[in-house]
């Protein structure tokens, strides 16, 4: 018994997980969740609740399968689809950077967007306020290059902590990025490097702490976007990121977050074989998405004044 024990030896320690907004250690297992919108595959990833910020991570971090969990059929690499809810969006949108645009001094601007595709969020800000001259795009995808150029883009293709410019940006637009990445300050830190004096930084990420998240909290909840979104911060937590990269928090908004409502109902439904998602129709093409997501839209922006929904806005400067 003694020779079976010694030949056996001791469980070997499991790695503790690391904050990857704060890099502590002492974090606890929040949930487990599946890939419920593309199905790229079948297993359980991990998320942990950091003790010492209370930002949310994924352990392991899946950085070398970048093709298998981003395919073909993403979101982000398609064009915007023409339809009632994209034209509410597109309005909103313009009405919204007009808001952010008035506080940028100056008569010829630049822009730059991190993780832009083909440039379409650009588009819109050139159409709304043509004082930006100059926009380019930072991401990861050499097929969005040629869209880019096509919509009058500049395009370095490539991570923004590899981009290199002596130019000075006066809108920087990190919008649903800084949940990709594994080291969200340091991403923070060069776009504080990027901005012009007076230059501000708008950033949209997902909030854990809304009532979406919690419902779904133990059934793959869209927000974790799993695999993708690998850190996940509440309004507190992300200010804090935020500081430790030198970065002030002009103000820090709710909005709605209805494709995670949307994308998670359907899953709900799809466990239930109620309705039919799959790897070859993932969930944002689902018939039932634009329609579920202008009823959570509507939902969210009727309790947005008192509650908290599960996007945020936040305006950084310098």
């Amino acid at each position: 018994m003694n020779a079976l024990v010694e030949s056996v030896g001791p469980s070997p320690r499991v790695p503790e997980p690391i904050c990857l907004a704060c890099g502590a250690r002492g974090a606890t297992l929040w949930a487990s969740a599946q890939d419920v919108e593309y199905h790229t595959s079948a297993e359980s990833f991990a998320f942990y609740r950091c003790g010492a910020c209370s930002a949310l991570f994924i352990d392991p971090v899946p950085v070398d399968r970048l093709s298998e969990i981003y395919p073909a059929s993403y979101y982000s690499y398609a064009e915007p689809r023409k339809s009632l809810v994209h034209a509410v969006k597109s309005f909103l949108d313009r009405r919204f950077f007009r808001s952010i645009l008035a506080r940028v001094p100056g008569s010829a601007l630049r822009a730059l967007d991190v993780g832009g595709g083909a440039g379409w969020e650009l588009s819109t800000i050139r159409d709304t306020d043509p004082r930006f001259t100059e926009t380019l795009v930072v991401d990861l995808d050499p097929n969005a290059a040629e869209l880019a150029a096509a919509n009058g883009h500049g395009y370095f293709c490539g991570r923004i902590e590899d981009f290199e410019t002596d130019q000075r940006f006066d809108l920087v637009l990190l919008l649903n990025v800084i949940e990709h990445v594994r080291d969200p300050v340091r991403v923070l830190e060069k776009v504080r490097s990027l901005l012009s004096p007076n230059g501000v930084a708008l950033l949209k990420t997902p909030n854990y702490d809304a009532l979406d998240a919690r419902l779904f909290r133990n059934q793959s909840w869209a927000g974790y976007h799993c695999p993708r979104h690998w850190v996940l911060f509440t309004k507190e937590s992300f200010t804090r990121a935020a500081e430790r990269a030198g970065l002030e928090v002009r103000t820090a908004a709710y909005t709605q977050g209805a494709p995670f409502w949307a994308a998670s109902t359907l899953a709900w439904l799809a466990r239930r074989r109620l309705v039919r998602v799959s790897r070859e129709r993932p969930v944002v093409y689902h018939p039932l998405f634009g329609p579920l997501a202008a009823l959570f839209a509507a939902f969210d922006f009727a309790r947005r004044p008192f509650a908290k929904t599960s996007q945020m806005f936040f305006v950084l400067g310098r």
